[in-house]
């Protein structure tokens, strides 16, 4: 059984970088049969792709987030991680952490607060 968790910060501060790191279970974060991912939702706001990461290492980005995102990994926690440069309130949002299989998002963790505010 695959599961994920999402820790870190659940407060910063505008202009700061926002670090998440997502433990896997049940799953090698270095299989070809998965990739991984981060999403979130803004408050009253629809689902959001981030960017992913794949078994190689490689990572995709969304380009609306204009190069903040950064997505990493420690295969020896078989942990992945997040960072979002210069954050504002707009990066106020429930951060998820997903693994995906076939194309389609199979696993979610339960998602973390984040808020920035000064």
């Amino acid at each position: 059984q695959v599961q994920l968790q999402e820790s870190g910060p659940g407060l910063a501060k505008p202009s700061q970088t926002l670090s998440l790191t997502c433990t896997v279970s049940g799953a090698s974060i270095t299989s070809s049969d998965y990739a991984w991912s981060w999403i979130r939702q803004p408050p009253g706001k629809g689902l959001e792709w981030m960017g992913a990461i794949y078994y190689g290492g490689s990572t995709y980005y969304s380009p609306s987030l204009k190069s903040r995102p950064s997505i990493s990994r420690d295969t020896s926690k078989n942990q992945f991680s997040l960072q979002v440069s210069s954050v504002t309130t707009e990066d106020t949002a429930v951060y998820y952490c997903v693994g995906i299989q076939y194309l389609t998002v199979l696993y979610w963790g339960p998602g973390t607060q984040v808020t920035v505010s000064s």
